[in-house]
């Protein structure tokens, strides 16, 4: 039995945003080491769909549609989930949104989307859960899905690494307030790098510029070309949750290499850089 079969397996696992991408990949690898599977995701469609992967497969799942963007949908869920099961031993902050485009381009509709998903997503998350995750009395885990942009920065890509940079914020200072109370529960700020979601695939999209159906083609193909799967993602982030470990990254090298230049950013205080290669890469 691996480590993270001993400790996850007969408990209930609730993914938000777990419809596709990297949630599909960690809620498919729950369901493989006998957690109970909520698939919670906007799309219903997809949610089904994943859910039924994982019954196919001989493990116990099944969807609900949750918009993770609304706090009151995030307490309905815990209300539904707890209700149903009685406790919850893994809660995955999963779901997300990019969004492109000079900053002040964007519409006002689609920075409130991106900042309510991304981040109120993670916040109301874990407040509609830990209480009860406390209140259980048994060993816990939470996830909260950060980025490897959440030790960098690009321009046209303002919007999203805002919120993964808060999200990490948030993980860091939400791990000392679980120290300071005792809890019985581990916390993982968890790091992908590239991996092949869809994430950047929506080319047409009618709330951002123009221009940045470029930035989103280029970096679509990247990731499809270059990206870790999915599935691999999830079994190394579960790995490294039911380790309890803190930093939890699918290409730790990467990471290190990201930590290291922000850190020198921050010694040299010098302007944010704009290299040659970022003005290629964005067609400007």
């Amino acid at each position: 039995m691996t480590h993270d079969e001993a400790k996850l397996a007969g408990g209930v696992a609730v993914i938000t945003g777990a419809g596709s991408g990297i949630g599909a990949g960690i809620a498919r690898r729950a369901g493989f080491l006998g957690m109970t599977v909520v698939v919670a995701d906007i799309d219903q469609a997809s949610a089904a769909r994943v859910a039924a992967e994982i019954v196919a497969a001989g493990g116990k799942a099944e969807a609900i549609v949750v918009d993770v963007s609304k706090h009151a949908e995030l307490d309905r869920l815990a209300d539904l989930v707890f209700d149903k099961y009685g406790k919850v031993r893994l809660l995955v902050n999963n779901a997300g949104i990019e969004t492109l485009g000079f900053s002040w381009e964007i519409p006002a509709e689609r920075w409130e989307a991106t900042l309510n998903i991304n981040v109120h997503g993670v916040v109301h998350g874990v407040r509609a859960f830990v209480p009860r995750m406390l209140a259980s009395g048994e060993e816990c885990w939470i996830a909260n899905l950060a980025s490897i942009g959440a030790f960098g920065i690009m321009p046209t890509q303002a919007a999203y690494l805002v919120t993964k940079h808060a999200v990490q914020s948030f993980s860091e200072n939400l791990f000392l307030e679980l120290q300071l109370a005792q809890a019985p529960i581990h916390l993982s700020s968890v790091i992908p790098g590239y991996v092949k979601t869809a994430i950047f695939a929506e080319n047409d999209r009618k709330d951002e510029p123009a221009d940045a159906a470029h930035h989103r083609q280029t970096m679509s193909a990247m990731m499809q070309n270059h990206g870790m799967d999915a599935d691999e993602a999830g079994r190394i982030i579960l790995e490294g949750v039911a380790a309890g470990r803190f930093w939890v990254s699918t290409h730790p090298e990467t990471t290190k290499q990201m930590v290291a230049g922000r850190i020198a950013y921050f010694q040299d205080q010098t302007d944010p850089p704009l290299r040659p290669e970022t003005r290629e890469l964005l067609g400007y």
